[in-house]
């Protein structure tokens, strides 16, 4: 069969979106050129390769057999041509990473700053999501790299641990807390409390530490976005649990207070990529500057206290 690579980008790009329109948006074409791709691509199939379901398009058992095989070929293809950018001293193309709200906010933008001014032929694409989104488009290869809150598993994972991410009780400014140590799961579950929705890790990590209390916290919100918990906090409608690295600016403006846990808390942040992913030199340089973010770990200011993308995209809960 002589089939025609361009019809089979135009084919992965619609099963990708579910749609034909967006296919057409992303590969810069019209609509009737991409309908007519995949018409020229089943013909040389001798094959339906797509179906309408409801008002998306989705590939057929023929279309996810040839998407399998054409998805290698395509990583080998992208993969000889970051190879020969590297021959010329070039780290070029496009990577998709995933991570939390929070990391993209507090951790990577000094990271991709560093990417785009150094590598400006680099193109990176951030999508943010709870960490089983994202360690699942990881193995479905919809994404490259991961951020993510450990524990995640898969076969088709490498996970590497990557810093850890200290949790802390947060209050409004005029906050008093108990005593000068840390706060006990029984002294906050005496308080209205705004946390994480549920389904995410950042909640579970929460939810095992009141449980290893010994008390059910009074849990009066939850929420999926850590920027509206922050906003909620500090008009004094309750008190929350959240990473460090999110509250440490309002800390400092004294729009929120914070106080440490007893015991201890935090989250462990790690890479995850799949085990067979071609390591082309544009991942290669990613890794390694993720990698400079492990070695700052402990080189924070202690949570104890009082007082480079193009686009981003959200990946389903």
């Amino acid at each position: 069969m002589d089939l025609n690579p361009v019809h089979v980008r135009t084919l992965r790009e619609i099963a990708r979106h579910g749609s034909f329109s967006r296919a057409a948006e992303r590969l810069r074409l019209s609509q009737p050129a991409v309908s007519l791709h995949v018409r020229q691509l089943e013909a040389r199939c001798g094959t339906a390769l797509l179906e309408r379901v409801g008002r998306r398009a989705l590939p057929t058992r023929a279309g996810a057999l040839l998407l399998e095989h054409a998805g290698r070929a395509f990583a080998e293809l992208e993969a000889a041509q970051e190879a020969l950018r590297h021959l010329r001293g070039v780290v070029a193309g496009q990577l998709r990473l995933g991570t939390g709200a929070t990391a993209s906010i507090h951790l990577l933008p000094p990271l991709l700053r560093r990417l785009r001014t150094r590598y400006p032929e680099l193109e990176l694409i951030v999508v943010t999501g709870n960490a089983p989104a994202i360690a699942a488009a990881v193995a479905a290869n919809e994404l490259d790299v991961g951020i993510v809150i450990l524990p995640v598993s898969g076969r088709q994972l490498v996970v590497t641990p990557l810093r850890q991410d200290p949790m802390v009780a947060v209050g409004p400014p005029g906050q008093a807390w108990p005593g000068r140590g840390g706060l006990t799961a029984a002294e906050l579950a005496r308080h209205p409390l705004i946390v994480y929705e549920r389904g995410g890790t950042t909640r579970r990590v929460i939810d095992d530490w009141f449980r290893r209390g010994g008390v059910r916290p009074r849990i009066v919100m939850e929420l999926g976005n850590e920027e509206a918990i922050k906003k909620l906090v500090g008009a004094g409608l309750g008190l929350s649990v959240s990473p460090a690295m999110a509250v440490r600016d309002e800390v400092r403006a004294g729009a929120l207070r914070m106080r440490p846990l007893s015991p201890a808390l935090v989250r462990r942040l790690g890479v995850v990529r799949r085990r067979d992913k071609p390591e082309t030199p544009a991942l290669r340089t990613l890794l390694a500057a993720l990698h400079g973010l492990s070695e700052n770990r402990g080189r924070g200011r202690s949570p104890a206290g009082g007082g480079a993308a193009r686009s981003a995209r959200r990946v389903p809960r």
